[in-house]
């Protein structure tokens, strides 16, 4: 299914017609098909849907990296429930599909009953930070449009971050990368430019006014990560943190079976 949500034209997947909407938010050179294998692991009492965020998958790039702001990213995922006649959902989001949840979430909290977030973070506190972050995603963002997506997964798809994921099947290996290779290089360059952590907000000190219950989810390997939600923990009033044994930042895709008896224990507690 597509929308035009302010001009650009965004795909959303669906699975289940019935149920309390469930709002899947995909990470970094991921699109809505890496929470496929996922979904049968699911409550069949969640209706889900699961849409490509800017710049990924069948979801247009626009040239303007403007239009790819963290916070006007969480407005059009507003639009969008508004399109669905959807007036609140549940909202799962990994890595940077978490940031732009936690954004959505304290931007539009009347819009979400429960928020699940699997290897997020706030964004980073300092401007110094940020700076140093914007520059680095900056070469990244050079090195994706000069050498092609290609070359680009087969560096993504090494970097520290994912080494647990050695760990996994080849066919889910194979399946992950064949997916990335579907990207748009501009997509993904403006995705770092515009959305990276170090282009969004701090949202560290508006932690604290979140009022609807919160999950965090990181994998136990995924030491920086922990460190991260141990910190919101403390912050965030109504929130939980489990970390998974085995599972570096990619929780749903090394442990599919633990990560779906997670949220369904939690989405079923009212």
């Amino acid at each position: 299914m597509n929308f035009v949500i302010d001009g650009i034209r965004y795909h959303i997947k669906y699975c289940r017609e019935e149920g309390f909407p469930l709002i899947l938010l995909h990470g970094f050179t991921g699109d809505s098909s890496t929470w496929l294998p996922f979904c049968n692991k699911l409550t069949p009492q969640a209706k889900l849907i699961m849409p490509d965020i800017i710049g990924h998958g069948c979801t247009e790039s626009p040239e303007n990296v403007n239009v790819y702001q963290i916070e006007k990213v969480a407005y059009h995922l507003l639009l969008i429930m508004d399109q669905l006649k959807i007036k609140k959902a549940d909202i799962l989001g990994y890595s940077m599909g978490g940031r732009l949840a936690l954004t959505f979430a304290i931007m539009f909290p009347e819009r979400i009953r429960k928020l699940i977030l699997e290897s997020a973070s706030p964004g980073l506190e300092t401007e110094a930070e940020r700076e140093q972050r914007r520059l680095q995603d900056g070469k990244l963002a050079d090195f994706i449009k000069k050498n092609g997506i290609e070359e680009f997964a087969n560096y993504w798809g090494e970097i520290p971050l994912f080494h647990t994921q050695q760990y996994i099947s080849k066919h889910k290996k194979s399946v992950i990368r064949k997916q990335r290779l579907k990207n748009n290089p501009i997509g993904l360059a403006n995705s770092l430019l515009g959305m990276g952590t170090g282009s969004q907000p701090s949202w560290w000190d508006d932690l604290k006014y979140i009022q609807h219950e919160v999950l965090l989810v990181t994998g136990m390997l995924d030491k920086k990560f922990c460190r991260i939600n141990e910190r919101m923990k403390k912050r965030i009033p109504l929130s939980q943190l489990v970390s998974v044994p085995n599972c570096g930042h990619a929780v749903h895709v090394e442990d599919e079976e633990k990560f779906g008896t997670i949220v369904n224990e939690y989405l079923s507690i009212e």
